[in-house]
């Protein structure tokens, strides 16, 4: 798949570089390196720059922005693709990405679980999803609270047409030098504990945590998917 682009290419660069990382990290972990699913996060990013990560061998993306999405939609190599809905996403947006979507990896309320599956009935499908977690119990972010978390998923193990499959969470922002392993360790602990618990629907099959600045070192303490942006497309304006 890569032998399409030039060896200068800094996508063809930087995607190396992030496989073989990657790679090391999971083999540390005691895992296969395919094991890990590698999201490439395409915010404010061209779809033509997207279809050249695709082409170095991206095969999941990653979309913040329904508006945005929607725009760059219809340029996306989805033989080749698929998508993730992983942004902040409103009640009122869901109808636009339930049928362009294959994953939601953002639903932060039982009000949205909600919405989603009734969207969802709606086209006959029933949509992957993951609960992302509040981990840092933070105001400015969206989220269960991780004491609040298993008090739900009564509720959303019977929404019919959704499909529990783990846990999203963005750690609190910390310095370059320090490290997020504490949020993360929670995470795979809070993981681990539903995942014990076997509730109908509620499947903890994925693990999403690490981003550019440490996907590794998420990697280590149990993420299986892991969403690169900087790393990959470079900074962002």
């Amino acid at each position: 798949m890569m032998e399409n682009l030039s060896a200068t290419d800094p996508i063809w660069e930087n995607a190396r570089d992030i496989f073989d990382r990657a790679a090391k990290a999971a083999v540390q972990s005691g895992r296969a390196p395919e094991e890990i699913r590698i999201l490439a996060v395409t915010k404010t990013v061209p779809w033509e720059r997207v279809g050249r990560a695709v082409e170095a061998g991206f095969s999941v993306l990653g979309e913040n922005r329904v508006q945005e999405f929607l725009g760059k939609y219809p340029h996306y190599p989805l033989d080749k693709c698929s998508v993730h809905f992983i942004g902040t996403l409103q009640t009122n947006k869901v109808k636009y990405i339930i049928d362009k979507v294959d994953m939601i990896q953002s639903v932060d309320s039982i009000r949205l679980a909600r919405e989603i599956d009734r969207q969802a009935k709606k086209h006959g499908r029933v949509m992957d999803v993951l609960l992302e977690v509040n981990i840092g119990a933070e105001e400015s972010k969206s989220g269960f609270l991780p004491e609040c978390l298993e008090e739900a998923l009564p509720e959303i193990s019977g929404f019919k047409n959704i499909h529990v499959r783990g846990l999203m969470a963005i750690p609190p922002k910390t310095p370059p030098e320090a490290q997020n392993d504490y949020y993360f360790l929670r995470m795979r602990q809070l993981f681990v504990d539903i995942q014990s618990k076997k509730i109908d629907n509620i499947n903890m099959d994925f693990l999403s945590m690490g981003m550019s600045q440490d996907f590794e070192s998420a990697i280590l303490s149990g993420a299986n998917m892991v969403r690169i942006g900087t790393s990959l497309f470079g900074g962002r304006k």
